[in-house]
């Protein structure tokens, strides 16, 4: 429930009964906010209060957390409500979420085309290997080059 709904389903009245004060047909108790009020100075409204005493008014959620001495989110879940933060907050870590997973996505796909491209070079490399002749300038650059390709092989595998 949201703050609305609580206040549109539960009076001033149903919040002060619950503290067992019943109000004259006037619509005053004795303030619970002030020692020694021996006449009734707390004005009870449909939706809120005002002490002409103490000068302590509010609505149902500012009753609650004087009488129970609580903060806003306490009084509210007194109340019956649920609370969960939402807004602006909450959108931006779940849009920062959704990005950091497509981009663990996108980064994953990064390195399966690499190495599926590396593989490719080792390949030609070994073929190149084969068909030259050994220890030829063309052969000893080959050799080279599958040795990075296969260490850069190993790092790709371990990454992931």
């Amino acid at each position: 429930m949201t703050k609305e709904e609580i206040k549109g389903r539960i009076s001033m009245r149903d919040v002060l009964a619950r503290y067992g004060y019943q109000p004259n047909r006037a619509g005053f108790i004795n303030c619970p906010f002030h020692k020694g009020d021996r006449s009734a100075s707390l004005k009870v409204y449909d939706k809120d209060f005002h002490c002409f005493g103490c000068g302590a008014h509010g609505d149902i959620f500012t009753f609650v957390m004087d009488m129970e001495n609580c903060n806003f989110k306490e009084a509210f879940e007194i109340l019956g409500g649920t609370y969960e933060r939402q807004g602006f907050a909450s959108d931006l870590i779940r849009y920062r979420s959704e990005k950091r997973k497509l981009m663990r996505e996108k980064e994953a796909g990064r390195r399966e085309l690499e190495l599926q491209l590396n593989l490719k070079k080792i390949a030609v490399y070994k073929d190149w290997i084969e068909k030259t002749e050994p220890l030829s300038d063309v052969w000893c650059d080959c050799q080279n080059a599958l040795q990075l390709e296969l260490y850069h092989n190993e790092i790709l595998r371990e990454r992931g």
